[in-house]
């Protein structure tokens, strides 16, 4: 469709419907063997790596009897008939016989299925009903809880069972499993903690990494536990541990070699169109140019037809909801069609999440828009537009400083293909891509992995947890800077969760391990530990959950910003922003989770819940790890020493010319404008950390006092020396 209006668009390769990707080598070996829509999307080994095409089996339908190669099946209900039609009609279904061939023969393979294909719910019932799990159960990984959920829910839905028995999910705070469930969907974070209480997995006979190409910290550590786990199960004579990792879009030569050169099976995608469109010129502004597109389609489309905008966070996609409501009100004046707004993102309550997944509403356009949440593993009803900004928020820790730098980025070019797939995958589709052509061929095949970007000591937690000992030489696909594995061990070596010993080598100590079992920064597991001690472990919990939890407070703009401040102003605390927090959970509590009392109090009645039900997961954690609930509600200074017990290495000291220079690394940063301590010059101040846009900002923050510097990390503040140092230490001895 040629919009009116908005960005001006080209149509990008019109020849064979668009589904050629520009990266595709001209000379491409392949090119006779495969299909377009098998190669879309996926960046094509360059090397001589053996790719196993798919072939399609004969399953049959008899009068309402389903026949799998002569294996007869029970007559289906009409509902059942309708979801087996479904299933038949998916492309993944058709080649189900010589995949489960492949799948038979080898312990590891590779599957690379079109977006739509119908790969991630599909191939763990082919594992159960052809009885590869044998005696075992399967696990399929996903990077995101929305999808681990969404999935399992259809897949029950096909199988005609409820949630929890033969199929269920696990995602944080959340399970819905038994012991009947053989096929489970999890976040690939779940699976690691599981791996933690049991690193050979011996309950799986299937672990399916879906999604791999995004390669988060989580899976990356899982695609060394994995085929560590398959290893040693072989090398005992126990149950074999396959292993299947499955995406639309990957380096298929780079994961064949990591798992032992694998065989690499390509199955077809669907045939609908999908149409890519780039804008002729660069766009200054992406989100009005998102908005601008959103209104031409809105008037030109028919309102069956559901759009997805990609944007990059949650207050721009919160301020782009605002933005399009008011917009279609002005509309609607014009006779224009009703629309229905809905935000998607992680910290969105789970209800509201799984919102957009139902059918979507009559005689009234769904327009979502999304986070990356939605980019890969789910299918929206009804989405037929795709509108992609081309840019996703990047948060990337620079160990030399212990800062984290917060930008918004350039996507991949793989990214840009899931994205867009999210417009073909039940029918016909079109992307609007809100940026030129060029702009696309300059951006990198593939995201960086995110153990290349992070703070690394929750990674060498969770490997010391399931018996790495020698972190520095685990098998990772691509090792992370070794300056950040140092790092992330010296902090723990501080928050004395592990010992060296004379090898060299690390060891778990009794806090460490109870530090482990909490499924947060180290840091925070830390402070946990130690609010017995200091008799405040109800608060400390509390303001932990906060922490682990999204923004709160929420400041609207116009003549209610003013409203909104003052509010705020009266739930905060005089000693910073942590006793805010929890002064402010306090209040939540006491108003029975009121949402009137969020609406008038401006704060985010969602994401209040979302950390109620954190903290209730951390509070059962603690009683396992058998720590007392003690609470003292009276004693702020109590409170805030134990904060310091696990950020001492956050602490920063104000210089004559009023900025502060953090006491790791001398580096100056200020106390971010959102903090109730701005206006503030206490001499020294805790901070949760410093994130780098415009400037370097300490977000989170309270002040201390030095002589409490001393009690909590003694040895730590002998080397990093502040300007109290001899005072308060003669004072001490």
């Amino acid at each position: 469709m040629a919009l009116q209006g908005g960005p001006p668009f080209k149509k990008f390769r019109a020849d064979n419907n668009g589904l050629i990707p520009k990266q595709l080598p001209s000379s491409n070996p392949l090119k006779n063997a495969y299909s377009v829509n098998q190669l879309n999307g996926v960046v094509l080994p360059t090397s001589n790596i053996s790719l196993k095409k798919l072939t399609q089996s004969g399953n049959t339908c008899i009068n309402g009897t389903y026949t799998n190669n002569g294996k007869s099946l029970k007559t289906l209900s009409d509902k059942s008939k309708e979801l087996m039609k479904q299933r038949k009609g998916l492309p993944i279904y058709e080649v189900k016989k010589d995949l489960v061939n492949y799948l038979r023969k080898n312990e590891t393979n590779i599957l690379i299925g079109e977006t739509g294909s119908g790969k991630t719910t599909q191939v763990p019932q082919f594992l159960h009903e052809e009885a590869l799990l044998k005696n075992g159960s399967v696990v399929i990984t996903q990077p995101r809880r929305v999808a681990a959920i969404s999935v399992a829910t259809r897949v029950a839905e096909e199988v005609g069972c409820n949630l929890g028995g033969l199929v269920g999910y696990s995602v944080r705070f959340e399970e819905m499993v038994s012991d009947k469930t053989r096929i489970k969907f999890a976040t690939d974070g779940m699976v690691l903690r599981e791996a933690m209480l049991d690193p050979l997995l011996k309950r799986y006979s299937w672990v399916v990494l879906d999604e791999a190409h995004e390669r988060t910290i989580n899976t990356d550590i899982l695609f060394g536990i994995v085929k560590k786990a398959q290893r040693i199960r072989k090398e005992k004579g126990k149950e074999p541990l396959h292993i299947l990792i499955m995406s639309a879009t990957m380096n298929a030569e780079k994961f064949s070699s990591y798992f032992n050169d694998c065989p690499v099976l390509m199955a077809e995608g669907r045939e609908h169109k999908l149409d890519i469109n780039f804008t002729n010129e660069k766009q200054d502004d992406y989100v009005l140019s998102c908005l601008s597109t959103v209104v031409q389609i809105h008037q030109e489309a028919p309102v069956s037809d559901g759009i997805l905008v990609f944007l990059t966070g949650q207050e721009e996609i919160d301020n782009a909801c605002l933005a399009m409501s008011k917009i279609v009100k002005r509309m609607d004046s014009q006779n224009c069609l009703a629309m229905k707004i809905c935000p998607l993102y992680a910290s969105l309550p789970q209800h509201l999440q799984m919102d957009v997944f139902q059918a979507p509403p009559l005689k009234e356009r769904r327009v979502i828009f999304s986070t990356n949440i939605a980019e890969a593993s789910v299918t929206i009803p009804g989405i037929r537009y795709v509108v992609d900004s081309g840019k996703a928020k990047i948060r990337t820790f620079n160990p030399s400083t212990g800062f984290d730098v917060l930008k918004v980025r350039q996507i991949s070019q793989a990214q840009a293909w899931q994205r867009a797939g999210r417009a073909g995958r039940e029918a016909n589709g079109t992307c609007y891509h809100t940026y030129t052509e060029a702009q696309f061929e300059k951006m990198t095949m593939m995201p960086s992995p995110e153990i290349h970007r992070s703070n690394l000591s929750t990674v060498v937690l969770q490997l010391l947890s399931v018996g790495v000992t020698d972190v520095m030489s685990f098998d990772f696909m691509d090792r992370p800077r070794q300056d950040s594995l140092l790092k992330a061990i010296e902090q723990l070596l501080l928050l004395e969760a592990v010992k060296k010993l004379p090898s060299g080598e690390l060891q778990l100590t009794e806090d460490g391990r109870k530090m482990a079992s909490f499924p947060i920064d180290p840091r925070y597991s830390k402070i946990l530990l130690m609010g017995p001690k200091y008799k405040c472990t109800h608060e400390v919990l509390s303001i932990v959950s906060m922490l682990s939890g999204e923004q709160v407070l929420t400041t609207p703009s116009g003549k209610m910003r003013h409203v909104a401040v003052a509010k705020h102003k009266k739930l905060a605390s005089v000693e910073g922003d942590h006793l805010t927090m929890l002064k402010i959970y306090q209040a939540f509590k006491a108003s029975k989770q009121n949402k009137a009392w969020c609406h008038e109090n401006f704060l985010n009645y969602r994401n209040l819940v979302y950390i109620t039900s954190i903290r209730k997961q951390l509070s059962e954690l603690c009683v396992k790890a058998g720590l007392e609930m003690l609470s003292s509600s009276d004693n702020m200074d109590d409170i805030r020493r134990c904060l310091l017990t696990g950020m001492f290495m956050n602490v920063a000291e104000l210089q004559p010319d009023r900025k502060y220079l953090t006491l790791a690394h001398h580096d100056q940063a200020q106390i971010h404008p959102s903090s109730v301590l701005f206006n503030s010059h206490s001499s020294y101040v805790l901070y949760n950390e410093v994130i780098h846009t415009a400037n370097s900002y300490m977000h989170c923050v309270s002040w201390v006092a030095p002589e409490w510097l001393y009690e909590v990390a003694p040895e730590y503040f002998r080397t990093h020396h502040i300007k109290a140092n001899a005072a308060v230490y003669a004072k001490k001895k």
